[in-house]
């Protein structure tokens, strides 16, 4: 029975698409480093990651699907921040964007990395973002990575 894994070299000739939240900016420039610097490590050149900036997490998913749809990049990375408020509104960009991220991997076929951090407080956020629970934005790179070695795989 033939087994198949990825691992963390990134196919030739890779291109690989960070989109970022401009929202919460302290904290998604650090998962944007953390990601880039992942790349980097693992092999991927500089100028083989898009960066695309959005306004928030609520235009993550419509920016994926453009660059899937678009054909230029083996996996992509969502990178954001949503922090629970005194409102619904958290659940509803939190749930919304988690949700269409996944309809855009699946109806593409192609690895979409979900490092949106949807936490209660902000300190929650800081710890994932480079703290003392690491950067979130480099684990999806890794994913990414390693997802993108798969998929050349399974073709």
């Amino acid at each position: 029975m033939p087994h198949f894994e990825g691992d963390l070299r990134a196919p030739e000739g890779a291109r690989f698409a960070i989109i970022a939240s401009r929202w919460n900016p302290r904290i998604t420039e650090q998962l944007v480093a953390g990601a880039r610097e992942a790349f980097l490590a693992h092999g991927v050149a500089e100028d083989a990651v898009d960066v695309i900036r959005v306004p928030g997490a609520w235009e993550l998913p419509v920016t994926a699907a453009r660059l899937a749809a678009a054909g230029g990049h083996v996996a992509i990375l969502a990178l954001g921040c949503v922090v629970r408020g005194d409102t619904r509104h958290y659940e509803q960009v939190a749930d919304g964007c988690s949700d269409a991220l996944m309809r855009v991997s699946l109806d593409f076929g192609l690895p979409v990395a979900n490092g949106v951090l949807a936490v209660d407080h902000y300190e929650h956020a800081e710890a994932r973002a480079g703290g003392n629970h690491g950067n979130k934005g480099e684990e999806a790179a890794l994913v990414a990575i390693e997802m993108a070695n798969l998929m050349e795989k399974l073709s």
